[in-house]
């Protein structure tokens, strides 16, 4: 029995988040450079895109580029900078085709603005698209975006536009960068580590944490659908108690 038979469509996760981890060290164990290390995961950014627009998954959310990753050596920087521009002008193509909505999250005005102005023309290009939303996390921090929701919540306070009172977790939810989006369902991690890695913490307080030891370079559709049965099969609760589901 294949895998992709074994899942069930109609209980599909409506938010998946991928940390993509591991392009490095399968470098490494190859004796190549890190940053071939990141043009090989771009493979498994494309499968795993697709094929999530295929299943029916609607949100996608892939971890691409994080605030701490600012402080990593400037080479491998430039180079991921580069491969962001040179992967957005190939997949376009691939976006349309699958009625791709593309969207991001985090300090895109950090980034640079060859990176900056590509994104703006794929994301215009590809706005009307209606099957799946693929957000890019760049430039993202969990505890920024918690902080910036903060101020902003203080700035509407202090223009009398809230009464601290009513402030509340749908305040909030509406001060984060997925405003638009449901809260995530599951939450892949690649590479063996087990950490979330400041990586929506709001949004993952239900989710259902899927490790697995594959380097990113190395994940493919099947592994894909191995962490989807493995979320099929478990039981969520929310709080509660089997009995009251």
């Amino acid at each position: 029995m294949s895998k992709l038979s074994q899942i069930d469509k109609n209980r599909l996760p409506k938010h998946i988040a991928i940390i993509m981890d591991g392009n490095g060290r399968w470098a490494k164990s190859q004796g190549l450079k890190r940053v071939l290390g990141h043009k090989r995961g771009t493979r498994s950014v494309r499968q795993t895109v697709e094929v999530s627009a295929e299943i029916g998954v609607k949100n996608l959310t892939l971890f691409a580029f994080s605030t701490e990753n600012w402080g990593r050596p400037k080479l491998e920087i430039k180079t991921l900078m580069e491969l962001l521009v040179s992967s957005l002008k190939k997949e376009l193509k691939t976006m349309m085709d699958n009625d791709i909505c593309l969207t991001t999250i985090g300090r895109r005005d950090q980034l640079p603005s060859s990176v900056q102005k590509e994104l703006k023309e794929v994301i215009e290009k590809t706005s009307k698209n209606k099957r799946m939303n693929l957000v890019l996390a760049l430039s993202y921090g969990g505890r920024e975006e918690l902080v910036k929701a903060t101020r902003n919540i203080c700035e509407l306070v202090q223009q009398n536009s809230l009464k601290t009172e009513n402030i509340d977790e749908e305040t909030l939810q509406k001060n984060l960068y997925t405003q638009e989006l449901p809260d995530v369902d599951l939450m892949i991690r690649t590479g063996g580590e087990k950490r979330i890695s400041n990586f929506l913490l709001w949004q993952i307080a239900y989710a259902e944490l899927y490790f697995t030891k594959t380097l990113w370079p190395d994940f493919t559709k099947e592994h894909f659908f191995e962490a989807l049965i493995n979320y099929q099969n478990r039981e969520r609760r929310f709080g509660k108690i089997s009995e009251q589901l």
